[in-house]
């Protein structure tokens, strides 16, 4: 029976594994200077979930800070993603963003 290994923490460092969880670059340096060493392979997995587009939504934020949040026919800014315009004759549109998926972003 073949007993497989985690990777060691200077492994993931030098081959770059935790780029295979979505984490980038700058955020593994990240992780290194908030926990002050190099992290092992659960710790750089609980970042990876941590630090997603599902959970921070990373990715889709700054293109969702582009949407006005408030104006003569924003009847209610976005909040979860969702907002309320006023399109005249006393009728609205509420706009919903699935934000935290990458393609619809």
């Amino acid at each position: 029976m073949l007993l497989q290994t985690e990777p060691t923490p200077s492994h993931i460092k030098e081959e770059k594994l935790y780029q295979e969880m979505g984490v980038k670059d700058h955020e593994y340096e990240r992780i290194v200077n908030l926990i002050g060493r190099e992290p092992n392979y659960t710790e750089i997995g609980m970042f990876s979930v941590l630090w997603s587009e599902h959970c921070s939504y990373k990715h889709s934020k700054p293109l969702l800070r582009q949407f006005p949040v408030d104006g003569p026919h924003v009847l209610q800014g976005p909040g979860e993603g969702a907002g309320v315009v006023d399109i005249g004759d006393d009728q609205a549109v509420v706009f919903k963003v699935e934000s935290h998926n990458h393609p619809s972003a």
